[in-house]
């Protein structure tokens, strides 16, 4: 196997139909790349001219040392890290690329020196970490909950629900409350909105406007904002919506809304009839609510009787690790 740098072009070309997250794709990664504080490399596993492997990582220099992110941290996005494409069905052979792609791809990151700090979030589509395990590197399993949107219909997905989300989804669909899509102003709200709240819970809050208007301008309409108004037209509360090739994704919003019906359990449940109604949504079968790992968060998440679904956090396991860990976490405060 042979691993190359590539451009996103060739990434592009390189890009599988499924099994990677919405930040895989050429869109999200040259938003990252104009935005992200470091460096976008983009790399391909080759057997041949066959690719069986892709990794996209941010490559920076800080006081601790290098550093090598997979998603790289202060951009809102959950899940990154490696795309293995086997072409043999046989798990023996699955796993032996697996294994060959991550040794190889490490190697020519040259992670092993001293100051070289790593850090992959695995996408959904990735289920075999352990070759990172054996590289002796940290490994930690995290949760999101995905609803299965897959062969169903909006019937058969609420009656899944738990009977006070049934109840509050039907009494807000009865409601004088309206769910649209809406441009660049109300995406600019959201993202004011969901900003305001985590300054008032004393959170940090890094986004820039810029970065979130350029992502979801190169989205298109793969990035939907969705709005809730009142009978007069005053905007409740709104989330923006994130779809990859499998999954759509709860990317931002869904602050409290002062009304006297469920007004963010609505929202979620027009993203669930767009996806399974909409013909440009047909490839998507899942519904990623995120704030699993947030207890919480995990009450009302439950209620959509989505499915518990692990993903892989892969970091260096040093000291110098750990001080990254911490400066960053006290930038976000």
């Amino acid at each position: 196997m042979r691993v190359e740098r590539l451009s996103l072009s060739e990434w592009a070309e390189t890009l599988p139909d499924s099994g990677y997250e919405v930040f895989h794709t050429p869109p999200a990664l040259s938003a990252i790349d104009r935005h992200a504080s470091g460096e976008l490399q983009l790399y391909g596993g080759f057997k041949g001219e066959q690719p069986v492997g892709l990794l996209p990582v941010v490559e920076g220099n800080r006081p601790v040392g290098r550093t090598i992110m997979s998603p790289p941290p202060a951009m809102n996005i959950p899940r990154l890290g490696p795309i293995v494409m086997p072409t043999s069905p046989k798990q023996r052979k699955r796993e032996g690329v697996n294994k060959t792609f991550v040794e190889e791809v490490l190697a020519e990151l040259g992670t092993d020196g001293p100051l070289s700090l790593v850090r992959l979030i695995t996408g959904l589509g990735y289920d075999d970490p352990r070759p990172f395990h054996w590289a002796d590197f940290d490994l930690t399993t995290r949760y999101t909950y995905v609803v299965d949107l897959e062969d169903t219909d909006p019937d058969s997905v609420l009656k899944s629900f738990s009977k006070s989300l049934r109840r509050d989804v039907t009494n807000a669909r009865e409601s004088d409350v309206t769910v649209a899509v809406e441009g660049h102003d109300a995406t600019r709200t959201v993202f004011e909105r969901t900003r305001d709240r985590y300054a008032e819970q004393d959170r940090g809050f890094p986004l820039s406007w810029r970065y979130v208007s350029d992502l979801v301008a190169g989205l298109d309409d793969r990035a939907r904002t969705y709005v809730a108004r009142d009978a007069d037209g005053e905007l409740l509360s709104g989330v923006t919506a994130l779809f990859g090739p499998d999954t759509a994704y709860f990317w931002q919003g869904g602050t409290r809304a002062e009304c006297d019906v469920a007004v963010n359990s609505l929202l979620h449940w027009r993203i669930i009839e767009d996806v399974l109604s909409d013909p440009e949504l047909d490839s998507v079968t899942g519904y990623d609510l995120m704030g699993a790992n947030t207890e919480r968060l995990c009450d009302y998440k439950g209620k959509f009787a989505g499915d518990l679904v692990p993903y892989y956090e892969v970091e260096t396991d040093s000291p110098a690790m750990n001080l990254a860990k911490t400066a960053f976490s006290a930038v976000k405060r």
